[in-house]
């Protein structure tokens, strides 16, 4: 056998070390597109040795660390280590700064350690979403790996708006406990930031109230439901009681914080009334019958403002939704409320005599001021559909544009906080193809992944009045999504989209570029088991 020289071992050595070294960078595609992204030669190796290593934390970091150190234990056989210390090589060294803006994150990877530095602990955890999409897609299913490459980077980020959510409907269809925290781990994947809950509506009351526990009893559930587009035939079959317990509530409520996501419940007033009336018929102007509706639309049985007994009943509502959420905003709807009911009401009729209102849009202008008054008390401000412009509505109030951008042009105008919700751009229950015979049932409409990208949220503004465009939102109403599954479907991608419109400035965002990194990001959605629509796999990439 012949033997080795000293000289041979030497040499093997370079060459190998030489090949490590010369490891090709990999490409930086994060959704959203971070403000700046400069790449460096080479890369941090995560093992099951590194530590996550808090060298100056916050109370509420905890959840972060958490999510870090279980991201990679399916794949390394054991969740990361979390201590506290100075920094370490071999780890992730957490900052937080309160010097920096809140939402504002720096990540640094080299080759000994990864840096996060960040405003907050939501901002580190926004921090964690970038390098987790730095990381291979395996790791979201649990990949068995030894060690996992990231590219040595430097990333210095903020968001565009604070506010960048994406509301859900469990009104015409319920969605589960574990279906919201999936919908909320979408929300976190894409460094969004609100959950906007839409819990009472026509079809069905879906927050447990104890002071009014008939709500859940009856208005929780129909007799059946409209098959297709109101084409007067109906399913036969009861729907609910479905609805959401207190406990399970607040169980939805610690789940987003630990993502640093804020939920934002919706009660509708004064439209969109008919499961809390079929419950209590005195609270309608007719005094009923009425019944949990069976169809989609908008109905003329609305709640009665002349009536005492409905504010006692909406400020009872509201004590237990103030006591649960901790979040500041409460969304009180506002829209699609018909008047004709309130015309031909005596009681309606007498408190505006007694208010000295002109007319019914001053009497929904009342109600929309005293409920904002009311929740002023417990800390609370109202967020409403923009109809509530239609009145002398409070500079306190936020208004939520859907009818387009009009509303929120004029919101800003007139100095009221605006989410930018334009239906022809962000309404996610739209079909997202023209070739609708090949798509999930819809209610119809187009929107795809392009056309929520064009968003522009403060265009039509001046830099001072695009100021009060405090965010946007996509909307997922429930008409035609009776499972979880199709909800997933009409989310993503669009939902990606949408967080580079309210994450990435204006004038960084260019749709070829995204599109190639949505392209990517749909493999993540794959390996985490998530339905999705497929189109954009189908467009051109930029460099073909």
């Amino acid at each position: 056998m012949k033997k080795i020289s000293f000289v041979s071992i030497v040499v093997l050595c370079i060459i190998l070390l030489g090949g490590c070294a010369s490891e090709p960078n990999q490409e930086v595609n994060i959704i959203p597109q971070p403000q700046q992204v400069t790449v460096a030669d080479g890369g941090f190796y995560l093992s099951p040795k590194t530590v996550i290593n808090v060298v100056k934390g916050a109370d509420d970091l905890q959840p972060a660390c958490t999510f870090m150190s279980t991201l990679v234990e399916k794949s390394f056989g054991k969740a990361l280590t979390v201590a506290n210390g100075e920094t370490k090589k071999n780890a992730i060294n957490i900052f937080v700064d309160p010097s920096m803006k809140a939402d504002a994150y720096d990540l640094t990877v080299e080759k000994n350690a990864v840096n996060m530095k960040g405003g907050s602990s939501k901002a580190v955890f926004y921090a964690m979403q970038s390098l987790r999409q730095m990381m291979p897609v395996g790791v979201e299913k649990g990949e068995k790996m030894d060690r996992i490459r990231i590219q040595n980077v430097q990333i210095q980020d903020e968001p565009r708006l604070g506010y960048r959510g994406t509301m859900l409907d469990v009104c015409r269809h319920f969605f589960t406990v574990d279906e919201v925290k999936t919908f909320i781990d979408m929300l976190a994947l894409h460094k969004l930031s609100v959950f906007h809950w839409h819990l009472t509506d026509d079809q069905g009351w879906r927050i447990e109230i104890k002071k009014y526990p008939e709500l859940t009893q009856i208005g929780s559930q129909r007799k059946q439901t409209v098959i297709g587009k109101n084409t007067g035939k109906y399913d036969g079959t009861p729907y609910g009681p479905y609805f959401f317990t207190q406990e399970e509530i607040k169980e939805v409520i610690q789940y987003a914080a630990d993502r640093y996501i804020t939920i934002i419940p919706e009660i509708e007033l004064p439209g969109h009334a008919l499961a809390a009336l079929a419950t209590y018929p005195e609270l309608g102007c007719t005094g009923g019958p009425y019944e949990v509706c069976q169809m989609w639309g908008v109905f003329p049985e609305v709640f009665c403002p002349g009536n005492e007994k409905t504010f006692e009943f909406w400020e009872g509502v509201l004590d237990e939704v103030a006591e649960l959420f901790p979040g500041e905003i409460i969304h009180i709807g506002g829209d699609e409320c018909p008047r004709d009911a309130w015309k031909k009401c005596k009681k309606c009729q007498a408190r505006m005599k007694q208010e000295k209102m002109k007319d019914e849009g001053e009497l929904q202008n009342y109600t929309v001021h005293r409920i904002e008054a009311y929740l002023k008390e417990k800390g609370k401000r109202i967020l409403g559909w923009d109809e509530i412009l239609e009145g002398d509505v409070s500079k306190t109030a936020i208004v939520m544009s859907w009818r387009g951008k009009t509303g929120g042009i004029k919101g800003a105008k007139r100095g009221n906080e605006v989410v930018m919700v334009p239906n022809d751009y962000a309404y996610f229950d739209y079909y997202q193809s023209k070739d609708v015979d090949k798509e999930p049932f819809s209610i119809g409409g187009f929107v795809d992944v392009a056309k929520v990208y064009s968003l522009n949220p403060t265009e039509g503004l001046t830099a001072e009045e695009g100021k009060k465009i405090i965010g946007v939102q996509a909307n997922l109403w429930a008409e035609y999504i009776t499972t979880f599954s199709h909800a997933q479907y009409m989310l993503l991608p669009r939902m990606a989209a949408l967080a580079e419109v309210a994450w990435t400035p204006q004038e960084a965002r260019e749709y070829s570029n995204f599109l190639n990194r949505a392209k990517l990001l749909t493999q993540r959605y794959e390996a985490l088991g998530y339905n999705f629509a497929k189109h954009i796999l189908q467009e051109s990439k930029s460099n073909e």
